[in-house]
């Protein structure tokens, strides 16, 4: 499964931007998708995700703030980031996770898009 994403860039703090992520291949059923992010020295961690069915989890710091949404039918994934903060700069990824035609499981991560807040 091949994940593209697009959307980051450079923006000034309190800015929005909103992250977008399709994924294609012979796909059977899409269950968890998510946003990711890791900034240098630190460790990847979650920032948001969305089942199937429409629950979302985020992560603290970016309740509020942070809006996870996905289009079943285009399997894409999208972040919509408002009140962006200096300490939100990362490279931002997509992850997929679900079931091609064949039945086999699989988890698939983008390429990454880097997201830059100045202050």
């Amino acid at each position: 499964v091949h994940l593209v994403e697009s959307g980051g860039g450079l923006v000034q703090a309190g800015g929005s931007l909103r992250l977008s992520c399709a994924a294609s291949g012979r796909v059977f059923t899409i269950d968890a998708m998510g946003w990711y992010r890791q900034a240098p020295a630190k460790q990847r961690e979650l920032v948001a995700d969305i089942t199937s069915g429409g629950s979302t989890n985020y992560l603290d710091s970016v309740k509020g703030r942070f809006t996870i949404s996905r289009d079943n039918a285009k399997n894409t994934v999208y972040l919509q980031m408002s009140s962006l903060k200096p300490e939100d700069t990362a490279v931002y990824f997509c992850n997929v996770r679900g079931r091609l035609e064949a039945g086999k499981l699989f988890n698939s991560w983008g390429q990454g898009t880097q997201v830059t807040v100045s202050s």
